[in-house]
Formats: structure tokens, C-alpha cells, sequence
């Protein structure tokens, strides 16, 4: 196969994703990196004096060009999984992990880099490239630019490790979520199930000619169980499958928990950071783990009152439905009978009014009337799978700023939850805009009989936070790609993703997509008036969630990653895998035991299928969840204040941080459109109203 064959290599913005196969990965990625090495060697041998362009904007572009290869193979991996890509990717993915871990630690591109600041023209630099520069200059320090070579060489073997741990957890927690299954016989077990989620169960048990109603461990198939089955031992025995998915056997992460940690330890030590938090947040808008430590600890303590009276509260319902120990399995049961006898609402009497075209339909809507951007759907071949759609994103202009893909169903061969990812950046370019390219993912309730999907209000927030992050990507202006766009502080990323949450709570916005997918009915008053009244039920229990959450994964690289290190010293062997996985556990457990009703509930927690932490990109970040939330409940009050629809805040929201990437720092960006800084007590305000009277 010659490269203008290979689809990953075909260089087209519509990537031909139909036609990928597993042969094509090796070579594709194999010719990338190859292609790549060969720029970084050709910056290094250049003799005549360094230059923004040939030296930054080279290697810049030689790293974009590879990223866009690797891309929709990772995609791929996440959402169309085969044993052979899979076997494909991993063989690999060392490589990747190897080349990438090398660029700050070659000494000549170092010299390179290092040589160009210290030019007049690098002193002359403004704007962007001033900050491009000197953050690159400040990546390659961070990253053990000036380790001596044997410490250079430990940090590539530990990172290249690194990949490879993750990849697994990862793959771990996939294979254990699509292996499990449940056949139930008797109908009666699934008392008080909506029939909807019924009839999804019996149409699993009749695609593998099983009698009965087949039940998995994707979201979508959990949450009807937790939150309506009156079987007490059914829901008991889903949710431990659930949470402790990958705890033993075939697919046990504890041994990778233990190892990951270390790595992370050793790496920020051998950088000369106290720890993981130091290194990972020293370039975000915390600055360090102790501000981040301080920073969940004190929304704990504001938050603890209410989350107080909401145990409470679960506590008296259940013993009115007959549960007098409350149980890990009882409090989305108990929490959702009690909403609906508080509120007279739940998400299934919702559902019919949130198809999910018209709620896309509505969101572009309110998009283009607050922001001016225009999205339209494009019919194309070239997609993975017949669930995926594409469309396009024009500015006011007219001018084509990007276009993505959507995905939105559970697949066995789909890892969970909800995402965003970028393909393409693109951006100002001397011969015009360079549309941008990315891809929305969810795990949805699939439709029914062919029909429309049919989303609860959660997923409705869902769909609009991962078009806050595919819109942060696709209406970049920074002309320089990674500082474009989602290449932000991490604390930082979720504004606007969260911000966009803000609409699916507003009468004028439901009025654009709440419609009865049957009559066309508007979304009832009275209906309304109740989920508002409901919005901050059980505020304390969810924002303690999310609070406990961000403390373990602190706690876990602050405290136990540096214990577990010291205490296996040279030992890197399987048998210190085994007993430091077990250690972590009971760490985890501990500590969740902090924010639980009871002990029992620590018992659950989920750190073997943690992926945000083990698998993805927030290690040490997890807190940004919440932080990035006490920004967007902030910047909404402007939009509430001046309209939700005022297409001159919209367009100040675009021109002061949605367009601008990293080109400036986020504390900067956010004073630029509020006039002043954040302030906490909106987030407080919306999520938990007035604190409740001491006992």
C-alpha cells in the first residue's frame, strides 16, 4: 500500500473515516512519525540564524501535522473498537509516546529553541507569538529541557510507560463494561422500570435470542434501574457491578492505580516539583496543588450544610418507603420518589419533550441568535458508523469556521460517557480562515422503533456541554494552533462547555426545542414552573459529589503517590502492583468515606473505572469541574442581566473569550468581559439558594 492509499494520509479536511481499517494505522502512523522526526532533525541541522518561522512555526507545523494523523485513529479506538485496531494502536502507540516525550528532551532542538529567544527578533515579538514563545520556552523547561542525560532518559522511559498504563485502564474498563450482562425472566423485577427502558431491555435479549430482558452496564441501560426499579435486590446488584467494574480478574485496574501513581511521583520529582499536583497545575489558573487543595476544601466546607440536609432528607423518605438502612443502591430510588413527590416531576414525564433533533435544532438556534454563528447539516459518506451526522459552522460572515461530527449512542465497542475531541485546527491563515474540525460524543437512551431519541433533561444539559466545548474549538481565531481554541488551562477548558448548560434552564430557550415529539405541545407551564423549583434538589448531594471527587484525586497523587513510591523504593514489580493496588483502595476508600452518609457507601467507590483520572486528561485536575463552574455561573449573570439572547453580549462573550484561546491569560479574559473577577456566591446562589438554618 503506497501512502496516497492509505486513507489516514490523504491530507483531505473531510477525514475518510469509512474506509479506515486496522492495516491502515500501523503504516499511516508509522510514515507520520517518521515524517515528523525528519522536520525536528532538519530544524536542528538548519545553519543559518533561527527564526520564527523556521524554527517555531517549523516545529509547530511538524507537530500539527502529526496530531492530525493520530487523531482519528485515537477516535477510532474510543468509538468503533476492534480487536485488531485495537492490537494495531497499541503496537504503536511506545513509538508515539516516545517521540513525543523526546521533543523537549533533544538537546539540539532545545539549543534551537533556546538560540531563537535570545534573537532581536524574539525580543521584538508581541501579541500572540510573545506569549507562544514564551511559553514554549517555559514547556520545554517544565518538561526536563535542562535534566542531565541519564534523568533525560528515566523521564522518556517513564512517560512512554505512562501511555501504556493508561491505554490499558482504559481498555480495562470497556471490556469489563461490555462483557457484563444480566438476564432477568421475571418482568416483576423490573416494577416501576419506564417501559421505554423495558422495551430496550427486551430488544438486547432478542439480538442474542435470549428469552427475557438483557441487562448491561452502559449508562443508559444502568439509570433506569437505579432511579425506578422497586426491586431493592436487582438495583443492589446492578450498582455493584457497576462501580466495581475492573476490581479483580481479567480486567483488574487496582495494580495499575498503584503503578500509575508512582510514575506520576517519580516523573514530577525527577522535574523537580514536590508533586504530581505541582507539575501538572503549575500552567493553570490555580497555580499549584495547594491552591487547588484549598480551593475544594473551602467549597466543602460551604457546601457540607447543605449537603447535610440533604442526607437528611434521604434518610426520612426512604423509612417512608420502607428502607430503614439506607443503602449505596437506595438514594437514586429514594432521591427520585421524593422529586417526584416534592415536585410532582421526573425525567421520564420530561422526555417526550426533548427529542433530540429539535434539541439540536433549538441549540443552533440560540446560537445563532446570541452568537451570530450558523450550523447546517451536511449529508457525507464519510462517517464511522450510520448513527453519525456532520455539519457545518459559518460565522456572520459567511465565512466557514469549522464543521463536526455527532455521535450520540451507546455501542458495545464505544467507551462511555460524553466527550469532545478536535481533529483539525485551523484559524487565520495568510491565505484565509482555515475551517476548524472536531467531533461531539454521548451515550444517549437510543431511539426506539427508528424513532426520535428521547432525552432527559440531564442529557439535554449534556448535548449543550459538549457544544460549549466543540464551539470553544470551532470559532477560534489565534492564528497559532496550540494556543487555539480547547488548548487551554485545563481549570479553564470547562467555562465554556458549562456556560452553554446555563440556556437548557431559561422559558425563551426551551421555547426554541421543548416541544412534544408526538402533538407538537409547548413545554407546559406548569411543567416548567416545577423543574425550576426542582433545579437545586439535592444541591448539596450533587456539588459534594463532585467536591469529593476532585478531594480524592488530590489526595491520591499529593499524599498516597509519594507514600507508595517511597515505600516500593527499587521494587517495580508485580507482586508491589498487587499490594499497592490494594493500598489505594482502601485509601480511596477512606477518604470517600469522608462525604459518605454512611460507611458502607466508601465501599463503592469507583476508583478502578475512573478514567477522568487513570485514563484521561484531568490527573490532578479533577477540582476544574467545579472551578470552571464558579466562572460560568458568574458569566452568566451578564447574559441573564442584559439578555439571554443580546447578540451584543453574545458577540463581547465571542470577542473576549470564546475566539481567543490561550492568547492571553484566563484571568485576563474573564475581567475583559465581566469587568472585574469571579465571584463564588453565583455558583453558591444557583446550585444551593439560601443555606439551610442549623439544626
Amino acid at each position: 500500500m503506497t501512502d496516497d492509499q492509505n486513507p489516514l494520509l490523504t491530507g483531505a479536511y473531510r477525514i475518510p473515516f469509512h474506509e479506515i481499517r486496522a492495516e491502515h494505522v500501523e503504516p499511516a502512523i508509522t510514515t507520520a512519525l517518521e515524517n515528523a522526526k525528519s522536520e525536528v532533525e532538519a530544524i536542528k541541522a538548519d545553519a543559518a540564524a533561527p527564526t520564527w518561522s523556521s524554527t517555531i512555526e517549523r516545529l509547530d507545523g511538524a507537530l500539527e501535522r502529526l496530531g492530525e494523523v493520530l487523531a482519528p485513529v485515537g477516535h477510532l479506538v474510543g468509538v468503533a473498537e476492534t480487536p485488531e485496531l485495537r492490537d494495531a494502536y497499541n503496537a504503536v502507540l511506545p513509538e508515539i509516546s516516545r517521540f513525543y516525550s523526546s521533543i523537549p528532551l533533544d538537546d539540539g532542538l532545545w539549543a534551537r529553541v533556546r538560540a531563537y529567544s535570545e534573537t532581536e527578533e524574539a525580543a521584538g515579538l508581541e501579541g500572540i507569538r510573545r506569549r507562544h514563545l514564551d511559553k514554549t520556552v517555559e514547556d520545554f523547561r517544565r518538561a526536563g529541557a535542562e535534566l542531565p542525560p541519564a534523568e533525560k532518559e528515566r523521564l522518556q522511559a517513564l512517560q512512554v510507560s505512562m501511555a501504556q498504563l493508561k491505554q490499558r485502564f482504559s481498555e480495562n474498563v470497556l471490556d469489563a463494561t461490555a462483557e457484563y450482562e444480566l438476564l432477568v425472566t421475571d418482568e416483576s423485577r423490573l416494577d416501576g422500570v419506564p417501559e421505554a427502558a423495558r422495551r430496550r431491555y427486551r430488544a438486547a435479549a432478542e439480538a442474542k435470542e435470549m428469552e427475557g430482558w438483557l441487562l448491561t452496564l452502559d449508562y443508559p441501560a444502568v439509570e433506569p434501574i437505579f432511579k425506578y426499579c422497586t426491586d431493592r435486590e436487582l438495583r443492589r446488584e446492578i450498582l455493584e457491578a457497576y462501580t466495581t467494574r475492573c476490581r479483580e480478574g481479567e480486567h483488574d485496574n487496582r495494580p495499575l492505580i498503584a503503578r500509575i501513581l508512582r510514575i506520576r511521583d517519580e516523573i514530577a520529582s525527577i522535574l523537580g516539583y514536590d508533586g504530581f499536583a505541582d507539575l501538572t497545575l503549575s500552567d493553570r489558573m490555580a497555580g499549584s496543588g495547594a491552591r487547588a487543595v484549598a480551593f475544594e476544601k473551602d467549597l466543602v466546607e460551604r457546601t457540607r450544610p447543605y449537603w447535610a440536609r440533604d442526607v437528611e432528607e434521604i434518610r426520612a423518605h426512604a423509612v417512608k418507603l420502607g428502607i430503614d438502612d439506607l443503602m449505596p443502591w437506595d438514594t437514586a430510588f429514594v432521591t427520585e420518589n421524593l422529586r417526584k413527590a416534592r415536585y410532582d416531576i421526573d425525567d421520564e414525564a420530561m422526555r417526550p419533550y426533548f427529542p433530540l433533533t429539535q434539541v439540536l435544532d433549538g441549540m443552533f438556534e440560540i446560537v445563532r441568535r446570541t452568537f451570530g454563528f450558523r450550523i447546517e447539516e451536511v449529508s457525507i459518506d464519510e462517517v464511522w458508523h450510520d448513527d453519525v451526522r456532520y455539519y457545518e459552522i459559518y460565522g456572520e460572515d459567511d465565512v466557514m469556521l469549522g464543521a463536526f461530527y455527532t455521535d450520540w449512542f451507546p455501542r458495545k465497542e464505544k467507551r462511555p460517557g460524553a466527550w469532545m475531541n478536535n481533529f483539525v485546527t485551523g484559524g487565520p491563515r495568510p491565505e484565509g480562515f482555515a475551517p476548524h474540525l472536531g467531533v461531539m460524543c454521548g451515550n444517549f437512551t437510543p431511539p426506539d422503533d427508528g424513532g426520535d431519541a428521547l432525552l432527559t433533561h440531564r442529557e439535554v444539559q449534556t448535548t449543550f456541554h459538549e457544544f460549549g466545548h466543540l464551539l470553544h474549538h470551532c470559532t477560534s481565531r489565534v492564528e497559532i494552533p496550540s494556543r487555539a481554541g480547547i488548548h487551554v488551562a485545563w481549570d479553564w477548558v470547562e467555562l465554556p462547555s458549562q456556560l452553554m448548560e446555563n440556556w437548557t434552564w431559561e422559558r425563551e430557550a426551551l421555547d426554541l426545542f421543548a416541544r412534544h415529539h408526538e402533538t407538537g405541545e409547548r413545554f407546559p407551564d406548569e411543567l416548567f414552573e416545577r423543574m425550576i423549583a426542582a433545579r437545586r434538589f439535592m444541591g448539596g448531594w450533587a456539588q459534594m459529589r463532585q467536591l469529593s471527587l476532585g478531594t480524592i484525586d488530590l489526595a491520591l497523587h499529593g499524599e498516597l503517590a509519594p507514600a507508595l513510591r517511597a515505600a516500593a523504593g527499587s521494587d517495580d514489580s508485580e507482586e508491589i502492583d498487587a499490594a499497592q493496588g490494594d493500598e489505594a483502595m482502601e485509601f480511596g476508600r477512606a477518604r470517600f468515606a469522608d462525604f459518605a452518609p454512611s460507611p458502607v457507601f466508601a465501599d463503592y467507590h469507583i476508583l478502578t473505572s475512573f478514567s477522568h483520572l487513570f485514563a484521561g486528561g484531568y490527573a490532578a485536575g479533577y477540582y476544574s469541574y467545579l472551578w470552571s463552574e464558579v466562572l460560568d455561573a458568574d458569566v452568566f449573570t451578564r447574559f441573564r442581566d442584559e439578555g439571554i439572547f443580546n447578540p451584543a453580549t453574545g458577540r463581547a462573550y465571542v470577542e473576549s473569550i470564546l475566539s481567543r484561546g490561550d492568547s492571553a491569560d484566563p484571568d485576563d479574559l474573564f475581567r475583559e468581559f465581566m469587568g472585574r473577577g469571579p465571584d463564588a456566591e453565583a455558583l453558591i446562589e444557583r446550585n444551593l439558594g439560601q443555606e439551610p438554618a442549623a439544626a
